[in-house]
């Protein structure tokens, strides 16, 4: 279990840390709370999608909507926090193999509210929100091992 944590938390072996790395290691989170925050947060980022979708139907939901969708994914992937680290989490987001869905997806949340709030284009947003979730998922399945490659082939086997 503890080979686990070090792996999720990015740390391989605690022998190889300096001094201070093992002071900052034994003053963070437990790995209990950890797990709990990341579902809290996650429930959270999906609860405030969910509800966004809810509200795009009322008068002025189109803001709503683009504000809790956004809120949303930015809640589901800061969750990750809790498990690596922020700056463990920041360096595999921008890793070379997801470094396209990562801009792509940050892109595409700010875009959003920009259409919404700044250039009132309504169709605009809903187009950046699909884009938003397409990223989300391709930056998501890329810590599945072999996950982009089926679904690439599954594309292409219906496409053609």
């Amino acid at each position: 279990m503890d080979k686990l944590r070090r792996v999720l938390s990015g740390q391989e072996d605690n022998e190889e840390l300096g001094l201070t790395d093992q002071v900052l290691d034994a003053s963070t989170l437990s790995y209990s709370t950890r797990v709990k925050w990341f579902v809290i947060c996650f429930a959270g980022g999906i609860l405030c999608s969910i509800l966004g979708s809810a509200l795009l139907f009322l008068p002025n939901g189109m803001k709503l909507f683009a504000v809790f969708y956004t809120l949303g994914n930015i809640a589901a992937l800061s969750s990750t926090c809790f498990l690596m680290g922020p700056l463990n989490q920041l360096k595999r987001m921008f890793d070379p193999k997801r470094l396209i869905a990562t801009i792509v997806m940050l892109l595409c949340l700010v875009l959003t509210l920009c259409a919404v709030f700044w250039w009132h284009k309504r169709g605009l947003a809903i187009i950046f929100c699909i884009m938003q979730f397409l990223a989300m998922t391709w930056y998501s399945i890329s810590y599945i091992p072999f996950a982009r490659d089926a679904v690439m082939k599954l594309f292409t086997t219906c496409v053609s």
